[in-house]
């Protein structure tokens, strides 16, 4: 992360702890649903809202290494 600004450091450390706390959630709900037989539409509804989040931060990080790579030029 040399040579980055804080801006970015600080949207890369979000999107570190977006993935890290979707993957926790995901992996509880989960768990959660299987011990209490809910409803497969509520797994469907889970999957999805991780998958956004997963997204997100995909998108965050894509642009915070596009920033990298025009600060080196």
């Amino acid at each position: 992360m040399a040579g980055q600004t804080p801006a970015a450091r600080k949207q890369a450390r979000i999107a570190a702890i977006v993935i890290a706390v979707t993957v926790v959630l995901w992996m509880l709900a989960n768990w959660i649903g299987g011990q209490t037989n809910m409803p497969i539409r509520y797994a469907f509804l889970f999957d999805f809202a991780a998958i956004a989040a997963f997204i997100w931060a995909l998108v965050v990080l894509f642009g915070v290494w596009r920033e990298g790579q025009q600060t080196k030029d």
